[in-house]
């Protein structure tokens, strides 16, 4: 007689809770998508026809065209050559009266109406005067003076080339590592500037509203890159709500800050300029769209981070409760915050090193220094960031835990407590049946 052995599986792996939190999680996501789709319908931006600022301007009141030159002739010698920024085949034509010496460079024009003739550019020594070598590709401005004649003059150095390689570099490196995560992380670098592109600059040369426009183009760029490198789950769901809830706490602490402060902006020569020639936008909702937006890729790294690790937590510890992964993530949490709240500050403090530099040899107290507006700016911009950042890691950790709560666990009929449920029996083995003899007994 054979015995049949019945089994019952259970799974011990990671589950997500059940349908009630994630079904919370994913409501809000899916209501602030909406919500965001309705502000950029509001806040979109008219047809424009914003005149050009006159640094940016030629001399007859158009947008600045560049063509491509490569130097063919350097040298030192007298200034004031007829042939200066003039169009011509053969050689420039030497200088009448001798006065002081400068840079003289042939170069050949490579692109444009003029392309196949050549130009003089003649540079006066000075300091942060380019310094031309036979050979180098740069960037010449095509300008027309009043007689109608055309001037080419020196605009910068040609980069084309070598940030193509830079670039290029960098995306093979992320995509051989990353492999397609990395390539998906690099098309939500694509999505991210498109935004800033098509949506959020027309939007502030619009007038429109500064925190609305930030929140709203940051919410659409986060929407994209997170899902898109890291995959619609419920992981990079717990992420994106952490990020999105840190980036409004950023934009509250960013206002509050500017106005308990009373920065300008204006110590910044851009912002002068803004000021000066697109009166439509305040200075003031410009750096508070900088101090969001800039906040937003600091706070993709930690909310990411501590999603992914109370979900890896939860999968490696079956028994793990809620408030067990919530501990464990925190103790990476901290450990990140640290690290990253130096990155934040040492980044700012890099990009202000050219004015703590004239700051230094100014003769001025540290106290004056450090409350002036230019370096007041970083200190508020990193202090929201930090505050944000440190902010950001018990949020998210929680929404994770909540999502990434382990299954294979029962309820213990004596204590109530969680206790794991037994691995299922195997059936044994049927018994062989005894060979039969020749004989048989009665």
């Amino acid at each position: 007689m054979e015995s049949h052995g019945h089994g019952h599986g259970h799974s011990t792996g990671p589950a997500p809770v059940g349908p009630v939190a994630a079904r919370i999680v994913v409501g809000l996501l899916i209501a602030i998508g909406i919500a965001v789709v309705a502000g950029a319908i509001v806040l979109w931006p008219a047809k424009q026809n914003v005149d050009i600022p006159l640094p940016f301007q030629t001399s007859s009141g158009g947008a600045v065209n560049s063509e491509a030159g490569t130097v063919v002739s350097q040298d030192i010698g007298p200034c004031g050559s007829a042939s200066s920024g003039k169009v011509f085949t053969g050689n420039p034509t030497p200088p009448v009266n001798a006065g002081y010496d400068c840079q003289r460079s042939i170069v050949t024009i490579d692109s444009g109406p003029n392309a196949g003739t050549r130009t003089l550019v003649e540079i006066a020594p000075g300091p942060g005067q380019p310094d031309l070598r036979t050979g180098e590709s740069i960037r010449l401005v095509r300008a027309t003076d009043p007689s109608g004649t055309t001037q080419y003059s020196f605009n910068d150095f040609a980069r084309g080339l070598p940030l193509s390689i830079i670039v290029g570099v960098f995306a093979v490196v992320i995509c051989v590592v990353a492999r397609w995560r990395g390539f998906r992380a690099l098309l939500g670098l694509i999505v991210a500037f498109a935004v800033l592109v098509v949506f959020m600059l027309p939007a502030l040369l619009d007038g429109s509203p500064a925190i609305p426009v930030a929140l709203v183009a940051g919410a659409i760029i986060l929407y994209a890159v997170l899902y898109l490198a890291h995959g619609v789950n419920l992981r990079t769901s717990a992420a994106l709500l952490g990020t999105l809830t840190s980036m409004a706490l950023a934009a509250a602490l960013s206002y509050v800050a500017i106005r308990m402060t009373h920065l300008t902006g204006l110590s910044e020569e851009q912002n002068t300029d803004v000021q000066a020639y697109i009166q439509q936008v305040s200075i003031t909702g410009l750096l508070l769209a900088g101090f969001i937006i800039g906040s937003l890729g600091v706070l993709n790294d930690v909310t990411i981070t501590q999603a992914s690790a109370a979900f890896e937590i939860a999968s490696a510890d079956g028994t793990a409760t809620r408030r067990h992964i919530f501990s464990s993530a925190m103790r990476v949490g901290r450990d990140h915050i640290a690290s990253t709240v130096y990155t934040l500050v040492l980044a700012y403090a890099g990009g202000a090193l050219p004015l703590l530099l004239l700051f230094s040899v100014a003769g001025r107290s540290i106290q004056d220094v450090l409350t002036g507006d230019a370096v007041a700016i970083e200190i508020v911009r990193s202090s929201v960031g930090g505050i944000a950042l440190s902010l950001s890691v018990p949020l998210t950790t929680a929404i994770a835990a909540m999502l990434a709560r382990p299954g294979g666990v029962s309820r213990s009929p004596a204590g109530g407590k969680l206790a794991p449920v037994p691995a299922p029996t195997p059936a044994p083995a049927p018994i062989a049946a005894p060979r039969k003899s020749g004989r048989h007994s009665r």
